[in-house]
């Protein structure tokens, strides 16, 4: 009977031996797989981040051009140019205005 229990506790022995065994290997693999599934996340954060950087520098670049754009253009001699050669528009002519002021009418605050 003591040869049974020794094959039996033998057997069991083994049997623990291989499901830690494959219990173990199967944990290292999914944490393997966990890693490289979280360090390609990363990675691919890095990378949108470094994406958003550019097309940002790349607006703030095309933002100033268009206000140097605007500041050329709202220029008082450049505006008076198109008018008169690229719309035919003259200057106007500047008008005097006379007020006459009644003497009878006024009243003088100084007093």
């Amino acid at each position: 009977m003591r040869s049974k229990k020794r094959r039996s506790s033998k057997r069991n022995n083994e049997f623990v031996q291989t499901v830690l065994f494959f219990s173990s290997s199967i944990l290292s693999i999914a944490g393997l797989i966990a890693y490289l599934w979280i360090y390609t996340e990363i990675d691919q954060t890095v990378i949108n981040i470094e994406t958003q950087k550019q097309v940002y520098n790349e607006l703030e670049n095309s933002i100033n051009e268009l206000e140097i754009e605007i500041s050329r253009l709202s220029r008082g001699d450049r505006i008076s140019y198109v008018a008169r050669n690229e719309l035919n528009m003259v200057p106007a002519v500047p008008e005097t205005i006379m007020i006459f002021i009644d003497d009878e009418n006024y009243a003088q605050v100084n007093d």
